[in-house]
């Protein structure tokens, strides 16, 4: 990225707090260090330092949605108390271009005792618009809010969802060079939150820079052209939001002890072609958002002039189709393996024919004794969406509850291809109690990757077939049903 491009430039930024065991420890090193000195010894010291952040670096370009993910306690919102400002590094910079608009917290710059109105012409003040300015937007902002007579009553007596309500509307209505969000949006109710994020999509596409804190990987993967992983402080992973989301889904997993060797096979992941979302070609570097290999297969194969020959009116097994996303967790307690798609009559394929039925089918050994199981298929898109899925979990009576040490056991789930014609991901996963702790026992992410094809029209768009039919009824202007004669 050119010098120029950057919106956010973070430069091995570290953030360090002195953490005290006790109080007294804090009036101690005001003191003692002191006068340990006078005498020529070295100073005692009565804390331990906490880094929250470590050596932080990356670029946000102008125009660029970046999404930070990460466990509880990885750094995410100190690292954007710290771009915004509101947080001073202990060492490192970061450059701002633009007008920034911030939502870190509930009520952050409001003033608990002024009436929204107030805060409303006070936190506007503070993100740069005047006056006149915020006069002209007021009504959009309160619109947007849509806290009703709220507005004049002071801030105080708000919910947590009015506190982010009036703070979201006044950040994404002094048109900011930049916005940055916090979790805060969770709070709001669902009909909230579908408006918050559709402004958000407005504010994307008019080229404003948007940096975001979340939980939720489907945020991430819907919204975001690139992803950051944190974790203990540090920067772990940055890439295509898919892979990025992939890796933090296998470490919130981890145990602290698990943890440590997975942290370091992550770190070593920067710079691969299929995390940036690149792929080597002929002419250099190409997006592949796909991560299917071989690219020229991707979409529809060609269906026989004929059509759908009987040969492959069940699908059939493309061998150069395979994933090259898999992330497998760590499978210290069971391993699934052999994951597959069949037909009905036990055929392998990885090539689906819409309407028809299949089986997913995978194996787990168990390594540990288990109980409370259940297992779990997911269809994803290319990009990384939820499509579809099962689980057993959800039936309220387990298929089996137990297994041990040895067990192996075939996982077989029967339904109908009701996904479009395109390239689609499959997952698997078993849960259990052990040690007295439910987890994941095993998952695998992208285990196999997969196409649908068609074999007659439809008119269905989009990612499912819904059977749909179409009529076009000539009515009067009356509503009643009319002959319609109309010549060529």
């Amino acid at each position: 990225m050119s010098s120029e491009a950057f919106a956010i430039r973070v430069t091995d930024v570290t953030k360090r707090y002195m953490m005290y065991a006790r109080p007294e420890d804090r009036l101690k090193q005001s003191v003692v260090p002191r006068l340990e000195r006078l005498i020529g010894r070295p100073p005692t010291k009565f804390y331990k330092d906490f880094d929250a952040l470590h050596g932080v670096s990356f670029e946000v370009g102008r125009g660029e949605t970046v999404g930070i993910i990460g466990r509880n306690g990885s750094g995410k919102s100190t690292l954007l108390q710290v771009i915004c400002g509101t947080l001073t590094p202990t060492s490192g910079t970061v450059e701002v271009r633009g007008r920034i608009a911030a939502l870190l917290e509930l009520g952050a710059g409001f003033n608990p005792e002024f009436s929204g109105r107030e805060n409303v012409y006070m936190n506007a003040a503070i993100l740069g618009l005047s006056r006149e300015e915020t006069d002209s937007r007021f009504e959009a902002i309160t619109k947007f809010a849509d806290i009703g007579d709220f507005l004049e009553h002071p801030v105080k007596t708000y919910s947590s969802g009015m506190f982010v309500r009036l703070a979201f509307a006044v950040a994404i209505n002094v048109d900011p060079d930049i916005l940055v969000v916090d979790e805060a949006l969770s709070v709001g109710d669902e009909a909230f939150q579908r408006k918050c994020f559709a402004r958000i999509e407005q504010i994307k596409d008019r080229g404003a820079t948007i940096l975001f804190v979340s939980h939720g990987a489907q945020t991430i993967v819907q919204l975001c052209d690139r992803a950051i992983l944190m974790d203990g402080g540090e920067k772990l992973l940055d890439g295509a939001p898919k892979p990025v989301v992939s890796q933090y889904q296998r470490l919130i997993n981890l145990t602290k002890e698990e943890a440590p060797p997975v942290r370091e096979e992550i770190r070593n992941l920067n710079g691969r072609a299929d995390i940036l979302g690149l792929e080597d070609s002929q002419e250099g570097h190409t997006r592949n958002p796909d991560a299917i290999r071989p690219t020229n297969q991707l979409g529809m194969p060609d269906i026989p002039a004929d059509g759908c020959k009987p040969a492959v009116s069940q699908g059939w097994l493309d061998a150069s189709l395979a994933s090259q996303t898999t992330v497998f967790y760590e499978g210290n307690h069971a391993t699934i393996r052999d994951v597959r798609l069949l037909t009905h009559d036990r055929q392998q394929v990885n090539v689906l024919v819409r309407g028809k039925r299949y089986l997913y089918q995978y194996e787990v050994d168990f390594k540990s004794p288990a109980t409370m199981l259940s297992f779990g298929m997911l269809f994803r898109s290319v990009a990384g969406l939820d499509l579809a899925g099962a689980s057993d979990e959800v039936l309220n009576k387990r298929l089996i509850s137990t297994a041990a040490v040895g067990d192996t056991l075939r996982i077989e789930f029967d339904f109908e291809c009701r996904l479009m014609p395109a390239s689609y991901f499959a997952n698997a996963g078993v849960m259990g109690m052990v040690g007295g702790e439910r987890r994941y026992l095993h998952r695998i992410l992208d285990a196999i990757a997969f196409r649908v094809v068609d074999h007659e029209a439809t008119l269905t768009t989009g990612f499912f077939d819904l059977d749909h039919s179409l009529r076009i009824i000539p009515v009067d202007r009356y509503g009643e049903e009319v002959a319609w004669a109309r010549s060529a």
